[in-house]
């Protein structure tokens, strides 16, 4: 059921604010744009139309076409991470979420955002926003770190992980059901109730408290799709039933080549090989076909009803008229999933059929492949296929659209970017904390057609998975699990090998040794914790 236009909440204290000694708030004006970021779950690089997906996305695609697409756009190769750092403009350890939202003992690593880092919610409402969250939060589930604490004057949706996109029971034994809220509330959905329409229902009530508009607002719309149980619609299911039996080896090799032809990769990128852990689709069965084309064809139906959904939200935004003056960021939060969830290790077991409510099942290493075409690995790792996202920016009134930019860029380059469309100020202190200082840069440059000037490298680790990158030069390790040691490190250069086949390291050691010994300073300026440390406290 969606929720009837409330009174908007006074929230936070406006002399909670100071800006480099400064208190105050910055000055309302008509030319401030109205910002609205939309962050997919678990869905990799190639999975939209405009990147390459057989997928149908006409509403993202419109975006990208009349927006800005960036290439070599980063996440943080997690949900919880991502999120934290998109939120906060930092890296997710110096926000408190190093890992996931379990406190492991450490300050980098307490499992929700501490008080030194301000939200966008935070930000943007202090600089004179009305602020709104519909969708998936996952950066802390104790009642002070609740969106409508961290600076969103209206809330709607899921605070854990994960959940079945129809009700809300428990998918793992021994574990309680997944929590939404409405605003400071708890939420419980009726009959008829589907997760990515209800994200959607919300936001677009939260927009009809704008009319008429006197604010700008900023909106963060986090959908939960794709990401595990793979559960549709009936309708949006058989769209897609039966397109992916042509099988992951055919439909890597078109994505890539549409990938090309759309100029998402230049002519250097050359396609990875099939993930080891992938059979070749012709040993398989019929009966096992037909499986695992019905599991991509309920992923593919989820992203389709994902962009239904955002197309609601632009058809409002033409109501309103506001398109023009509203910045649309499209991103996703990491590469596509391999985890496995049907009846494994401490899911649920269930026996329907997969999408429907009484199924748990997830596309696996399998499809999560052709998810990241072209890259290797997924989800959790830091190479290309972890951390690599689509990147729209779609800004009429003051973006020149129809281009694609080749440059790096960050989630930690998000807040800095809004405030500076915004026109707002970023805080030294916070309710008598100090602020951490932003890590990122603003993309404005690049948006504008001109070149970006970052002083640091960009910085990645996640669960002994490491990375740095400095212009060209990736520097990368994956952390053995079995075994409890970190992989040798490797190093490619990202203007002529993306998809990171040609490891260099032993070539190019002079540089090699100089980025390692980058990556150890910002790992102890982050507060990164050794992963052994880690695995005790865990235990």
């Amino acid at each position: 059921m969606r929720v009837k236009t409330f009174s908007r909440m006074a929230g936070l204290s406006l002399a909670a604010f100071c800006v480099h000694g400064q208190a105050g708030m910055a000055q309302s004006s008509p030319k401030k744009p109205n910002i609205i970021v939309i962050l997919a779950d678990d869905m990799g690089y190639s999975d939209i139309g405009c990147f390459g997906s057989e997928i149908s996305t006409p509403n993202i695609d419109r975006l990208a076409n009349n927006g800005v697409r960036f290439t070599q756009f980063y996440n943080a190769s997690r949900s919880c991470p991502t999120r934290a750092s998109l939120l906060t403009g930092l890296y997710q350890h110096q926000a408190g979420v190093g890992d996931m939202v379990g406190d492991l003992g450490y300050p980098a690593y307490q499992g929700y955002l501490n008080t030194q880092c301000v939200t966008l919610g935070e930000a943007m409402k202090v600089n004179g926003y009305n602020t709104y969250m519909s969708g998936k939060w996952h950066v802390g589930d104790k009642p002070e770190t609740l969106p409508r604490k961290r600076g969103f004057d209206r809330y709607f949706g899921l605070i854990d992980g994960a959940s079945s996109y129809f009700q809300l029971i428990p998918y793992r034994n021994n574990q309680k059901a997944p929590k939404m809220m409405l605003d400071d509330s708890p939420f419980f959905p009726e009959d008829g109730f589907y997760m990515t329409n209800a994200i959607a229902d919300h936001a677009l009530d939260f927009l009809d408290e704008e009319t008429p508009k006197k604010d700008p607002f900023f909106m963060y719309l986090a959908f939960t799709a794709p990401h595990w149980p793979l559960h549709a619609l009936p309708n949006d299911i058989e769209r897609y039933r039966g397109t992916y039996m042509k099988g992951w080896d055919e439909l890597r090799k078109e994505r890539f080549e549409r990938m090309k032809k759309l100029g998402i990769l230049d002519a250097s990128v050359q396609l990875s090989p099939r993930d080891e852990r992938v059979p070749a689709w012709e040993t398989l069965s019929v009966e096992e076909k037909k499986m695992w084309d019905l599991r991509m064809a309920v992923y593919a139906a989820m992203i389709h009803r994902l962009d239904q959904n955002i197309g609601r939200v632009i058809d409002k935004l033409q109501e309103m008229g506001e398109l023009e003056n509203t910045m649309i960021i499209f991103l996703s939060d990491n590469g596509g999933c391999h985890e496995g969830t049907k009846n494994k290790g401490n899911y649920i077991r269930t026996t329907g059929e997969t999408g429907n409510p009484d199924s748990f099942d997830a596309y696996e290493y399998p499809w999560a492949n052709v998810s990241n075409t072209p890259f290797r690995l997924h989800k959790h790792w830091v190479h290309e296929g972890g951390i690599s996202t689509p990147f729209i920016v779609h800004f009429p009134g003051s973006i020149k659209g129809g281009r694609i930019v080749r440059e790096p860029g960050h989630i930690i380059d998000i807040m800095p970017t809004l405030l500076d469309y915004a026109k707002g100020r970023y805080p030294s202190t916070f309710n008598g904390n100090k602020v951490h200082a932003m890590e990122g840069i603003s993309l404005r440059a690049a948006l504008e057609g001109k070149k970006l000037k970052r002083k640091n490298p960009l910085f990645w680790e996640h669960e002994g998975n490491r990375a740095l990158r400095l212009d060209n030069w990736k520097l990368v390790s994956q952390y053995d699990y079995a075994n409890k040691k970190f992989m040798k490190w490797e190093l490619y250069n990202m203007k002529s090998d993306r998809a990171e086949l040609d490891d260099l390291i032993d070539k190019e050691s002079a540089i090699a040794g100089y980025l390692i010994s980058l990556y150890e300073k910002h790992a102890a300026r982050i507060g990164v914790v050794s992963k052994e440390s880690l695995d005790n406290n865990r235990n």
